[in-house]
């Protein structure tokens, strides 16, 4: 049987985003281990379970451009929660950032945020089934 595990998510600066995923939007930091030349394996995510980001840090022109637009402006991350309101305020307390107002849908309740470079993640409390 096959899973996925983890994501790859482009950053700036390993610390930076290490201090964002793990301070402002709560996820946990799984593993944090150097890899040698600079280079560390850092996996982030959020205590619920489900795959990972492996944080990696642009070092080419190529990987720098794409820090903040990986998926070219659309949401490409989506982070289910079994209570949005509380989630939703937790968030905002901590100084993320979402960009629309919560809104609902036949999939559940849902806004857009923003990471600390813009990428567009879901927070969604999914419709009972």
């Amino acid at each position: 049987m096959q899973s996925l595990a983890l994501v790859t998510l482009v950053v700036r600066d390993y610390d930076e985003a290490i201090r964002w995923y793990t301070g402002t939007l709560g996820f946990d930091l799984l593993e944090d281990a150097p890899l040698g030349d600079g280079k560390r394996w850092v996996r982030v995510a959020p205590s619920g379970g489900g795959p990972a980001l492996l944080l990696a840090e642009a070092d080419t022109p190529e990987q720098i451009a794409a820090v903040g637009r990986q998926t070219g402006g659309r949401v490409g991350f989506f982070v289910t929660t079994d209570d949005f309101v509380r989630d939703h305020r937790a968030m905002t307390a901590r100084g993320v950032t979402f960009v629309e107002a919560p809104r609902h849908e036949a999939y559940g309740t849902v806004a857009v945020f923003t990471d600390l470079y813009g990428n567009r993640f879901d927070l969604i409390e999914p419709a009972a089934a």
